[in-house]
């Protein structure tokens, strides 16, 4: 038997961090959003007692460090599974980009091997396991919008935005999101407008959302890598209606409320970065068969 699962990409629209916390984590408040830019992760079972993990890219670990391998191996030893299976990753999210390829694997791998292995288990169950993998793996079991607060486990769903299309560019630079955090100044950041951002989209007001986008960890990404800032300053110039910085980067997205303005800053980014996507918001939430 074999399952197909998809696993999107997420961006912040608003991400705040409140303070660090004594288990050494951040304390966060930040929306989250799927777009249509998704791996595809395919489940088979298999007869030697292991899990394999099968992929193309030569970024992608096929041991323990794999998110998607520690979703498997929790599953296995949390109910004593005692099978096998091979989990093939058909990578399209770019690696360390700051769009939860990763933990969007491991969500994928969740949900995939709880229809494989028909363990019964809810959305909630599978968000709660989740957050023992990563912080950002419990949104991406549910997709869709949410407000997400604690470390970025609990996850309050909200209105969509308004459908518009999203451009992204990664430049071929790593990002270390610890270095991220270890470099931002909770004294001097500026904090974004989360609750005004819940309600621009609960009106589903476009020009709001747009001006009320906001990442404190931008300004320290940016100082780290000036490349990222030039990028930001393109997109705006080539016509996307507002361009935020998505997680601890490197990767930068424009929103584009009118496809006729899209080729313009997918093509004008086409000379800056090779990792260039032009996709449209999804903003659903998963749901189990």
């Amino acid at each position: 038997m074999r399952v197909l699962e998809k696993a999107p990409a997420k961006i912040n629209l608003s991400l705040d961090v409140l303070r660090k916390r004594q288990d050494g984590f951040h304390e966060v408040r930040m929306i989250m959003t799927t777009i249509d830019l998704a791996d595809r992760v395919e489940l088979v079972d298999i007869s030697p007692n292991e899990i394999r993990i099968v992929s193309h890219n030569r970024f992608v670990p096929d041991d323990q460090r794999n998110l998607a391998y520690q979703a498997a191996k929790l599953l296995k030893d949390r109910f004593n599974i005692e099978r096998g299976v091979s989990i093939s990753i058909t990578k399209t999210i770019p690696v360390a980009a700051g769009l939860a390829g990763g933990s969007s694997d491991a969500a994928a791998t969740l949900r995939g091997l709880n229809k494989l292995w028909k363990l019964g288990l809810t959305l909630d169950d599978l968000a709660k396991l989740g957050a023992e993998i990563g912080s950002d793996v419990s949104f991406c079991v549910y997709g869709g919008t949410a407000l997400a607060t604690g470390r970025g486990e609990i996850i309050q769903q909200i209105d969509p935005p308004p459908h518009c299309w999203v451009v992204l560019a990664k430049p071929t630079i790593g990002v270390s999101t610890a270095d991220v955090y270890r470099n931002l100044n909770l004294q001097t950041i500026q904090h974004p407008d989360v609750d005004g951002m819940v309600s621009a989209l609960h009106n589903n007001h476009y020009e709001k959302i747009c001006s009320l986008m906001g990442n404190v960890l931008e300004d320290v990404t940016l100082r780290m890598h000036p490349e990222v800032a030039n990028i930001k300053e393109q997109m705006k110039r080539f016509g996307a209606d507002a361009v935020l910085m998505s997680g601890s980067g490197p990767t930068v997205f424009g929103l584009v409320q009118y496809e006729s303005r899209l080729p313009r800053v997918y093509n004008g980014l086409r000379g800056f970065c090779d990792q260039v996507f032009a996709v449209r918001m999804l903003g659903e939430r998963n749901i189990l068969d």
